[in-house]
């Protein structure tokens, strides 16, 4: 019985042990979870968030405005697609709806219109009334706005009069007007308004290609001067070479150094340890700090971003290709022995075979890593798609140009994924005939 008695004991302790765990655990994740809450200070960071920048911000990713500015000085009115040179109209020239005049009216949709005279700027806005604006350099903008409190849309100080309406937006300074109206999709993706192909329908442009203008309309949409395809091009091209030469260079150094590290190969204690420590020490600090550190000696460039790359991987794949030697059977290797192979015939036909598997699918599992860590490094060093990407983000205007460097990013990890993919089944597995 005092037995029994000792194991029902024993059988409590241990269910209570087990409930403590249970319950435990999920009450410290949740008072961690509380204390990240205020930590971050999670309310004011909901607080400080805005529905309609947020709107803004996604309506920029799929669409593009044109902007129809005057300068006030002169009163000297151009129409231009973002607001860029390279979208500009040709003078005296505008979409069907802007006037051009000694008053420019330019028609929003939905009876929105604005008009700039020769010297007021006048905003009809339905439902709400008429807003004017006298823009003078001496008092600055004379504003205005139908009786009553102002609206959230309508933002207006002395020097500065911004109303966005789901229409369009205007926006009077002393120096300048100007009105954009937004419309869905990328605008002169394919040509610039000065390209004689520009607006011509998929057809039209078929029927010239096969009329010998082929040549020319390629040229033309390759040399586009605002989405800069060939440059594009050119970067993804550069982000793909960082990510193999740091890739495959690090494995090429990794190999030879992982044959000391390895306890079957190196006998040597005090070998083993240092080239260990010397993994160690290279994967211990993130391929970000070598890309700084890299910059600041060899300047900027692809292949600064390769180099740091290289650092960091050849102290991971030291450390894999270090215990995928440890595991290697020993049998194949004295067999070579018994008939008479020196050590780098042991090494080559009874190590390599064994570890070949191994390292290739290791080495191609972060190629495709790498090929995203090329877009943040690219970013540091100057290189590839990353720096268009950081360029087309910190103007914080062209969100259409952002889309496309990340869908191309998404394209160019799917296809490194594909190829890697591929390449592990034709090396590893060998082909369907089994060669």
């Amino acid at each position: 019985m005092a037995d029994l008695s000792a194991h029902y004991t024993a059988a409590d302790k241990l269910f209570l042990r087990k409930r403590m765990w249970n319950f435990g655990l999920p009450a410290l994740v949740l008072a961690y979870l509380v204390y990240v809450f205020f930590a971050f200070d999670v309310p004011a960071l909901v607080e400080k968030a805005s529905a309609q920048n947020a709107k803004s911000l996604v309506t920029d990713m799929y669409s593009h405005k044109v902007h129809v500015t005057r300068d006030n000085r002169n009163g000297e009115v151009g129409v231009a697609i973002e607001g860029e040179k390279k979208g500009r109209y040709p003078e005296g020239t505008a979409p069907e709806w802007v006037s051009l005049g000694e008053e420019t009216v330019i028609e929003l949709g939905d009876g929105h219109v604005v008009i700039y005279g020769p010297e007021t700027i006048s905003y009809d806005i339905p439902g709400y009334g008429l807003v004017t604006a006298t823009p003078k350099r001496s008092s600055g903008v004379n504003a205005t706005f139908p009786e009553g409190r102002l609206p959230n849309w309508i933002n207006a100080s002395k020097n500065r009069v911004a109303i966005e309406t789901e229409a369009g937006r205007l926006t009077v300074t002393r120096n300048k007007t100007e009105v954009f109206r937004y419309f869905t999709g990328w605008e002169l993706f394919f040509f610039t308004l000065d390209s004689p192909y520009h607006g011509l329908g998929f057809g039209a442009l078929m029927g010239k290609a096969f009329s010998g203008e082929a040549g020319a309309i390629l040229s033309d949409f390759w040399n586009n001067p605002m989405w800069l395809h060939k440059d594009v091009a050119w970067a993804i091209f550069e982000t793909i070479l960082m990510a193999f030469l740091g890739t495959f260079g690090a494995a090429v150094v990794a190999l030879p150094l992982s044959v000391l590290a390895a306890k079957n190969f190196a006998k040597v204690l005090a070998v083993r340890f240092a080239i260990r420590r010397v993994f160690d020490f290279i994967r211990g600090v993130d391929s970000l700090i070598w890309t700084i550190i890299l910059t600041r000696a060899f300047g900027l460039g692809p292949l600064t971003g390769a180099l740091a790359m290289l650092i960091t991987d050849t102290g991971t794949f030291g450390k894999m290709f270090s215990e995928a030697l440890e595991n290697v059977d020993n049998k194949q290797i004295e067999g070579l022995q018994s008939t008479g192979a020196r050590p780098a015939q042991r090494f080559r036909f009874g190590v390599i075979p064994q570890i070949t598997p191994v390292l290739l699918s290791q080495v191609l599992y972060f190629l495709e890593s790498n090929t995203r860590s090329a877009t943040i490094i690219g970013a540091i060093t100057g290189g590839g798609i990353g720096l268009l990407l950081t360029q087309a983000i910190i103007t914080q205007k062209d969100w259409e140009e952002v889309t496309y460097y990340i869908v191309l990013v998404v394209l160019m990890v799917m296809l490194m994924d594909q190829v890697s993919g591929w390449l592990r089944r034709r090396l590893i597995k060998g082909d369907e005939s089994g060669h």
